[in-house]
C-alpha cells in the first residue's frame, strides 16, 4: 500500500501539544506561556481533539484542572504522561502519512534538538509513549533513523515537498548522507514525487537552521511566504533571493504556485538584546480555522488578511505570541497535527 504526506489542511483528528513546566526553559515566564497554551487548547478543542503530553502525573492533574477552569471542552481532551526536555511538538511529534484509502501510518523520525543544540533524550521518546495510549488507534507506526523535524518540511498534498537546504543539508543533522541521498530518503519515506529546495532565507535569532515553517508555507491557494521590502533591513538580500526562487517553483503538473507575501513584524528583541525570529508564517491550520501568531504589531492585520486570501475556506484567528517568541518559536512550532483516523 502506498502512503503520502498530506497537506496540513487535510481533515484532522487531533493536535498534539507538549505542556510546559518549571523544569523547561519556560520556567521564568511559565504563567505567560501557559496562557498561550490555554488559548490554543480552547480553539483546538472547540473543533477537534486535543492531545497533551504531560511531564508527570502532577503536571497531568494541573493541566486537567487548568483546562476545566477555563471551560475548555474537556470531552475533546486526551492527556497522557510523557517526560519531556522541552515542548516543541512540531519537531518531536509523529509525522503522519495517509494511504489512498485514508489509512494512516505514523512515522517516528529521530529528533536531535536541531543539531544537538540542546538535550533531547526525553523528547525523542514522547512518540513511543503516545503510541501506547488507549485513545490511540492501532495505526501502523514506524521508527525511522533519519534525523528530521516536522517544522523542516511542507507538503502541498499533490506530491511536492518543500524544505530548506540550510536545515536538511546541515552537517549537524545527517552528515553521513549527501543531498541526493537525503532527497531519496524523503521521497521514499514520505511518499512524495519531488522536493523543492529553498536555498535562501533565514531569520535572525532562529536556532532551527531555517525551518521552512518560519519562511514559506503551502496553502490551498499557493505558497504563503515572508517578504522583506526594506533594502536597509538585514534580511533583505536573503529573503529577496528566496522570493525569486519561490517564483520559479512548479508543482508536479508543471504549474507555478500563486504567491502570497507576508509582511515582517517589527523587530522584537529579548532582555539580552538578542533579535527574536518573529514571523507570521508560523501559523497552525486546524479543522476550519487557521491560528496565526500576532505580536501587538501594526503589521498584524495585514498578515491576517494575506493568510485569509490563501486559506479562503478557513476562519483566521490571531493569537498573541509575544511570550512564545521569547524561546525563539511560535504557534506551528508548539503543535503537531494528527490527521483523521488516528486518535479516538
Amino acid at each position: 500500500m502506498s502512503y503520502t504526506l498530506p497537506p496540513e489542511w487535510e481533515t484532522q483528528s487531533a493536535v498534539l501539544l507538549t505542556w510546559p513546566h518549571d523544569k523547561t526553559d519556560w520556567a521564568p515566564i511559565l504563567t505567560d506561556i501557559e496562557n498561550v497554551y490555554i488559548q490554543l487548547a480552547c480553539h483546538i478543542a472547540e473543533r477537534q481533539l486535543l492531545v497533551v503530553a504531560c511531564h508527570s502525573s502532577d503536571i497531568q492533574s494541573h493541566v486537567a484542572s487548568l483546562l476545566e477552569s477555563y471551560n475548555v471542552n474537556i470531552g475533546n481532551v486526551r492527556l497522557f504522561i510523557a517526560p519531556c526536555n522541552d515542548t516543541w511538538a512540531r519537531d518531536h511529534g509523529p509525522i503522519t502519512l495517509l494511504s489512498e484509502k485514508r489509512e494512516p501510518k505514523l512515522l517516528d523520525f529521530t529528533f536531535n534538538a536541531w543539531g544537538a543544540k540542546y538535550h533531547a533524550n526525553l523528547d525523542n521518546e514522547i512518540n513511543g509513549h503516545l503510541f501506547k495510549q488507549p485513545f490511540f488507534d492501532a495505526a501502523l507506526t514506524q521508527k525511522n533513523d533519519l534525523i528530521l523535524e516536522g517544522g523542516s518540511i511542507e507538503s502541498d498534498g499533490a506530491g511536492t515537498l518543500m524544505t530548506t537546504s540550510i536545515c536538511l543539508l546541515n552537517e549537524n543533522r545527517n552528515a553521513h548522507l549527501s543531498k541526493q541521498e537525503i532527497e531519496e530518503q524523503l521521497l521514499t519515506s514520505l511518499g512524495m514525487k519531488q522536493v523543492l529546495w529553498i536555498d535562501h532565507g533565514h531569520l535572525a535569532g532562529d536556532d532551527t537552521d531555517a525551518h521552512v515553517d518560519t519562511l514559506a508555507r503551502f496553502a490551498p491557494e499557493g505558497i504563503v511566504y515572508v517578504q522583506c521590502n526594506d533594502k536597509t533591513e538585514s534580511h533583505y538580500a536573503e529573503l529577496s533571493n528566496m522570493e525569486k526562487q519561490l517564483e520559479s517553483f512548479e508543482n508536479t503538473s508543471g504549474e507555478r504556485y500563486r504567491l502570497f507575501p507576508l509582511p515582517m513584524p517589527n523587530p522584537i528583541s529579548n532582555e539580552d538584546g538578542e533579535l527574536l525570529p518573529a514571523t507570521y508564517a508560523n501559523y497552525l491550520i486546524i479543522n476550519g480555522a487557521v491560528l496565526v501568531p500576532t505580536y501587538n504589531d501594526d503589521k498584524d492585520a495585514a498578515a491576517l488578511n494575506v493568510i485569509q486570501k490563501a486559506h479562503p475556506n478557513h476562519d483566521i484567528i490571531g493569537v498573541d505570541c509575544n511570550a512564545v517568541i521569547q524561546q525563539f518559536g511560535s504557534l506551528h512550532c508548539l503543535t503537531m497535527q494528527i490527521p483523521a483516523g488516528v486518535i479516538v
